[in-house]
């Protein structure tokens, strides 16, 4: 089935399904303008000159794009929304999904095409260059970068030339005629060359989180703790001239201990005047510590009676209570100076001084990160992480053997190269949003892996990973958008893959990333980005397989393409005569028969319908939605699809064939525990929304899950639930004993609703039951 991927409300990669949720209609200049006016804000305010800088390039962004809306140069909500540029030119997208007008791939030239341009001896113009691209020197010169797979891609376009090349030499002469007519139009305005590398891509089944050079920068944007800085100088600098001063008074102590009690000697005030020359010196030099300047703190009263005595005035009472009084407490509470226990402490603390700081650990590790590729992530961080070896201890002044914290290692631990799996193993991907954001590199070793040629392999494999960070646009009107197969240089490739090996790894991987997401974050929403690949697996793999993206309540428009349906018809054939069939109510005979009719009505004949306005029905009676709208009552409808399509896990289950080795049975006590911790961030919260939907999405996950297990086990799992739930905080048990009772009474035969049971569901027009205090 071919993806319509794009219902009226699909949000933008790198933004939630809401994030226009102010703009009301996609043509309307609001939300653009509050964007505008807290960049200003920024821009005018920020402390940080940096943060001022960017807050002003990104107000002018967003005055580009109010002005192109204005004068018609940009149509928001369209896959074409700049008038001069067809939909494969990858357009600079702002937050929201609005378009600014400008291309990606424009602008100045960048320092690779200048030097390109100086070494071919041509102008400083792309037209220039691609026009040089074409003679024997430039295609000599493609044809080494094909070879070496030394470049790489940040946008999508600096792969066409490189696809012409191959093309040529290929012999595909038609084939790159016809893409150069496709992309001469445009010579002079977008980069159509890949940036030079040092070094070739990385294993293409290795993936990473983040790059080296992205930790280089979070680890050097790292600045030394205030607190930590403040404390080391008090133990180094600021005690032990204390101790000295403490010293200094303690010689006029008498028998009784209190000091001023004998005659000192005469050399005494002069060392309390070299004490508080020294004090001064120690001030100027060590700023961090404040604690010695307050009046109260102890230090600061026996500096200032040594100043009046030393200047030869006498203590009144107060001042003179003072001193005995700080003097005494220091003593009761350290010992003396020179005391065992004194001593004992001041050695203990010296130590703790002398651990090397989180930021001179880091500034360690930003040394071993500079010497590797910057551009990719690196196969092995345990030299990266390991502690302070001997030659460093010796080169930085870092104690040798010290560890690096934990904290620098995660930042580090992100630019893990390896496969998927082991990924989520050791916890660097937390989550399916991370999840989803290293799809585009698995798919692009997948789709490259269709392609014979090594050269061609490599570069299809860069060109997917660069359209993976294309930002999607705001779309309205069922509008889909832009596909990987869709630019004009993959196509022009097609003819040269492989079909007989093209689809299995397509469809292995497609069941290996379903199966991953599943059983990695049970009790989790499948994300859009997720799912948009998984939709890009399937067409790759031939499957039939209708992958439904979660719907933006918020901007929801009523309506529902017809893979909804599709999903739901699936469902329906997995589901029928289950649990969690007779839980939510569901007539799924029902279902199949809406499918059929509206499959083989005559408005399906003539031409396929972009809407299932039987389905879009069906969900809004389910949802006992009467008349009006607004957000909670869209999330009722929008709701609904979910439940009857199961948001795409019967279509991985049916069409991928997933079968994820922990069990179903298992799943469910997983997706169980995320309902018990996402219950617990109801308890004192006042805005419980969030948490009560995240609660009903894992919930009916589990539903599924226990309607896949065989009745035996599914009994012993349904048993296991109150285990697993007085685990939790007793709020949560209370809070999810009506839910419990429901399921337990539809697992019966009964309706879940009966008696003290509850039907849970995320979303309703009024105050949810599951937010309730059960204590009132």
């Amino acid at each position: 089935m071919d993806d319509d991927a794009g219902q009226q409300h699909s949000a933008g990669a790198g933004t939630t399904p809401t994030t226009a949720a102010s703009v009301g209609t996609a043509a309307s200049a609001g939300y653009p303008q509050r964007q505008l006016a807290r960049a200003l804000l920024t821009s005018a305010a920020h402390a940080d000159a940096g943060t001022r800088r960017r807050a002003e390039a990104r107000a002018d962004r967003w005055r580009a794009t109010l002005a192109g809306m204005a004068d018609g140069r940009l149509t928001i909500g369209s896959r074409t929304p700049v008038a001069a540029l067809p939909a494969w030119v990858t357009p600079e997208v702002l937050r929201g999904g609005f378009a600014t007008g400008a291309a990606g791939a424009e602008g100045p030239l960048q320092p690779y095409e200048r030097e390109a341009a100086a070494r071919a001896g041509v102008p400083a113009a792309r037209g220039a260059l691609f026009a040089h691209s074409l003679t024997e020197a430039g295609l000599s010169r493609l044809h080494e970068l094909l070879d070496s797979g030394c470049y790489a891609i940040e946008l999508p376009e600096e792969a066409a030339l490189l696809t012409v090349a191959w093309l040529a030499r290929a012999g595909d002469t038609a084939a790159a005629l016809e893409l150069l007519d496709t992309l001469e139009p445009f010579a002079d305005r977008l980069r159509f060359t890949p940036r030079p590398a040092d070094r070739p891509a990385p294993d293409a089944e290795a993936l990473h989180r983040r790059t080296v050079g992205d930790a280089v920068t979070s680890l050097a944007h790292r600045r030394p703790n205030p607190a930590v800085e403040a404390q080391q100088e008090a133990l180094t600098v600021w005690q032990p001239f204390a101790d000295r001063l403490l010293a200094h008074w303690l010689e006029t102590a008498g028998d009784g201990q209190r000091v001023l009690e004998r005659e000192p000697d005469a050399d005494w005030p002069e060392r309390g005047a070299a004490l508080l020359r020294r004090y001064r010196e120690l001030a100027d030099a060590h700023t961090r510590c404040t604690k010695h300047r307050k009046p109260k703190e102890n230090l600061a009263i026996l500096r200032g009676a040594l100043d009046e005595v030393v200047a030869g005035r006498p203590l009144d009472a107060r001042h003179l209570g003072l001193l005995r009084h700080a003097v005494e407490s220091m003593t009761r509470r350290r010992g003396r100076p020179g005391s065992q226990r004194h001593t004992e402490l001041r050695t203990r603390q010296a130590v703790q001084a002398a651990r090397p700081t989180h930021h001179a650990l880091a500034q360690l590790v930003l040394r071993r990160l500079a010497v590797l590729p910057q551009d990719t992530g690196t196969p092995d961080v345990r030299p990266l992480t390991a502690a302070v070896s001997g030659p460093e201890a010796e080169e930085t002044g870092l104690p040798a053997g010290t560890p690096v914290p934990a904290t620098i290692g995660r930042v580090v631990e992100a630019a893990l190269s390896a496969p998927i799996d082991t990924l989520v193993e050791r916890g660097v991907v937390p989550s399916a949003e991370v999840l989803a954001e290293l799809v585009p590199q698995l798919v692009a070793a997948t789709t490259a892996q269709s392609h014979p040629d090594p050269a061609l392999r490599t570069l299809v494999a860069a060109n997917h990973r660069a359209f993976g960070n294309r930002r999607s646009l705001l779309l309205t009107d069922l509008t889909s958008q832009l596909r990987v197969d869709e630019l004009p240089w993959v196509r022009a490739v097609v003819a040269h893959r492989a079909d007989e090996d093209g689809r299995e790894p397509a469809r292995l991987a497609l069941r290996r990333l379903g199966e991953l997401a599943v059983q990695a974050f049970p009790g989790t929403l499948l994300p859009n980005p997720l799912v948009r690949e998984l939709a890009v697996l399937a067409r790759q793999s031939g499957v039939d397989a209708p992958f439904v993206e979660e719907l933006a309540a918020d901007i929801f428009q009523g309506t529902f393409t017809p893979k909804f349906l599709a999903a739901a018809r699936i469902a329906a054939d997995l589901l029928g005569g289950t649990l969690y069939e007779r839980y939510y109510g569901i007539d799924y005979a029902a279902v199949r028969d809406l499918a059929e009719a509206e499959s083989s009505g005559v408005l399906a004949r003539i031409r396929r319908p972009r809407t299932s306005k039987g389905f879009a029905e069906l969900c809004v009676r389910r949802a006992e939605m009467g008349r009006g709208r607004s957000v909670a009552a869209n999330g009722t409808v929008v709701e609904q699809a979910q439940i009857l399509t199961t948001h795409n896990l019967a279509t991985l289950v049916t069409r991928a064939g997933i079968d994820p080795a922990p069990g179903w049975n298992e799943l469910a006590l997983r997706s169980f525990t995320t309902v018990c911790r996402t219950t617990a961030r109801i308890h004192g919260n006042p805005y419980p929304v969030t948490a009560v939907k995240d609660a009903a999405y894992a919930w009916r996950q589990m539903l599924f899950q226990l309607s896949l297990c065989d009745p035996a086990t599914r009994t012993r799992t349904l048993a296991r639930l109150d285990e697993e739930a007085a685990r939790h905080p007793d709020h949560v048990t209370a809070r999810l004993a009506p839910a419990l009772t429901g399921l337990r009474q539809a697992a019966a035969g009964t309706p879940p609703d009966a008696g003290t049971g509850r039907l849970l569901l995320g979303w309703t027009t009024g105050p949810h039951w599951l937010a309730r205090d059960p204590r009132d």
